[in-house]
């Protein structure tokens, strides 16, 4: 690990006692409860839970793409929805959206730009990325004929063009072949070194295994642990094993 870059004691990501709710009246699904989560500065925090746990709308949330109905989010010191901050972060999402149109070069330029980058800082890095990716050889391609997992590769070039100091994957290996998961994991140590903060939505337990330093757990909206990976797992126990009691744990106190 590059020591030059210390954790701060000061949160990066600041999530507190959020709650956002969807429909009306006794049909209103509660897709966050009461949530609250703090990130360090040069952490990497996976974000678990089943399908329809909660996780992409916290994300969305976070982003200021969703109003939450209470409780409130901070990215870098900034409040959101009411600081501009997103310049400073990288966003991907489980299903990148792209003008197929243009080839993965003109898509790259194109977020360069409206992330304030200067031309020549743009042509230096795209390159770079491409390659990283290993997208260069499509680099002329258009990306309407990309397959779902060169998506999601250029997605992440996409996400990392400008350089940010904050990175939210939501599921980053979604449609990745074990050779693409293989040089995402890679990417993202290799930017837990360079002093990145790193918060990454997963249901891909051997990932958060292999990759964060603190998770968080979350079932119907509800936090059920936020905290050290070796905490969480009980000694002779793996992780799938206890990912799976403790939501089962959830599922009977939430009918109780």
């Amino acid at each position: 690990m590059n020591i030059t870059h210390a954790k701060s004691t000061s949160p990066i990501i600041e999530i507190s006692r959020l709650t956002k709710g969807f429909g009306t009246g006794r049909r209103k699904n509660q897709a966050v409860d009461n949530l609250s989560i703090t990130i360090a500065r040069g952490e990497v925090f996976g974000f678990l839970g089943p399908n329809g746990a909660g996780k992409s709308t916290t994300i969305k949330l976070l982003l200021g793409f969703l109003k939450p109905d209470s409780g409130s989010l901070g990215i870098l010191g900034k409040i959101v929805g009411q600081d501009e901050f997103r310049q400073r972060i990288g966003y991907l999402s489980e299903f990148p959206f792209f003008y197929d149109h243009l080839t993965a070069r003109e898509t790259l330029r194109l977020s360069g730009r409206l992330s304030g980058m200067s031309k020549q800082a743009i042509n230096q890095r795209i390159p770079m990325l491409l390659e990283r990716m290993n997208l260069l050889n499509a680099a002329d391609r258009r990306v309407g004929g990309f397959s779902k997992g060169m998506k999601q590769r250029l997605g992440m070039a996409n996400a990392l063009v400008h350089d940010p100091e904050v990175l939210i994957f939501d599921e980053p290996m979604s449609g990745l072949d074990p050779v693409g998961r293989h040089q995402i994991k890679k990417l993202i140590i290799e930017l837990k070194q360079d002093g990145k903060t790193i918060f990454f939505s997963s249901h891909i337990l051997s990932d958060i295994e292999a990759l964060c330093d603190r998770i968080g757990i979350i079932n119907k909206g509800v936090l059920l642990y936020s905290g050290g990976l070796e905490e969480f797992l009980a000694a002779g126990v793996g992780l799938e094993e206890r990912f799976v009691s403790l939501i089962e744990e959830g599922n009977r106190a939430s009918v109780a």
